[in-house]
């Protein structure tokens, strides 16, 4: 089965695809539930795939004498330490020689890691929340006078909303810093941008259309993305100037941040309609609440054929 336009013709071009899920990450189940999709819709497509989970299985994988051989990866795995979006997983397959989907060694380290991200979008002159990283131990409150309430505390290397705590008051940081620290790595405290959440996904070189969050609650919280199912997307979440602007904006920042592939570029805009950047993920989820597959499914692209042009993506090269 193939699809109009694709790239590759024939199944059996991908060989034997290892789809990478699970992980020992804190984004483990979200994982486990996307790589379970993922391979559900590659086997319906003909593709001989197989589930791996984790580095280790990976690792196991790529080293057995005899079996199956690894031709490509579908890396599906999320989060950091343990995850596959922090450049550990792209390095390791660098030098096996596999070709694997999304973002490089490159691409995937510096979008992990939030703040060096603000770093490089802030040097090249994208809006991004003002902000300040901290090791563990430093004076939050000195960070909290420097930017000012609204603020969010989080961890600087964590996804899927995982240790987030939004603050207004000097009440809530004891709270909030206890929160994040559960997790490895810094802290970021960042300027809260109150307003309208928005993503837009990256495929290949475009961008499909733009999402507009509405949770039912006041957040867009890990509840209200992976576990509610009174969150409204509105797809496409702009005017069609605002679109544009989004779309130029998320190619942008994807390609500062050195990612290649697909991913998801994530915004707030605020109350006078001003885009600021917030992260990119370059292994976003795959899950019946995730955003890619409802961005791609509006512009006509079903499941599996989103799934078979993601993993056609294995086949560009990619900087690192």
């Amino acid at each position: 089965m193939t699809f109009p336009g694709a790239k590759v013709a024939d199944a059996a071009d991908f060989g034997r695809v290892a789809v990478l899920l699970g992980g020992t990450s804190s984004e483990r189940e979200v994982s486990l539930d996307s790589g379970r999709n993922v391979l559900e819709a590659l086997l319906r497509l003909g593709v001989d795939a197989a589930p791996v989970d984790g580095i280790a299985g990976l690792v196991t994988a790529l080293t057995r004498p005899c079996g199956a051989p690894v031709d490509r990866v579908f890396n599906i795995l999320h989060g950091n330490h343990g995850g596959g979006e922090d450049g550990v997983v792209q390095g390791l397959l660098e030098a096996f020689g596999v070709p694997y989907t999304g973002s490089g060694v490159l691409g995937s380290a510096l979008s992990m890691d939030k703040a060096r991200t603000k770093q490089v979008w802030l040097a090249g002159g994208l809006p991004t929340p003002r902000y300040v990283s901290l090791e563990r131990g430093q004076d939050v409150v000195a960070a909290v006078r420097e930017l000012g309430f609204p603020l969010i505390v989080k961890p600087a290397c964590e996804g899927s909303s995982v240790g987030i705590t939004r603050c207004f008051s000097d009440a809530d940081l004891p709270a909030a810093v206890e929160l994040a620290s559960r997790y490895p790595g810094r802290l970021l405290v960042e300027q809260l941008v109150q307003g309208d959440e928005f993503t837009v996904a990256v495929l290949g070189s475009e961008t499909l259309p733009s999402i507009r969050i509405e949770p039912s609650g006041e957040y867009y919280d890990y509840h209200a993305k992976y576990l509610a199912e009174d969150t409204r997307y509105v797809c496409p979440g702009a005017s069609d100037a605002r679109e544009h602007q989004l779309a130029g904006l998320a190619l942008e920042a994807f390609a500062a941040a050195g990612c290649a592939g697909w991913g998801r570029v994530d915004f707030m805009c605020d109350a006078a309609g001003d885009p600021w950047l917030l992260e990119v993920n370059t292994a976003p989820g795959m899950t019946s609440h995730s955003l890619v597959p409802k961005a791609a499914a509006k512009r006509g692209i079903g499941f599996d054929e989103l799934v078979w042009r993601v993993l056609e993506t294995s086949f560009a090269a990619r900087d690192g």
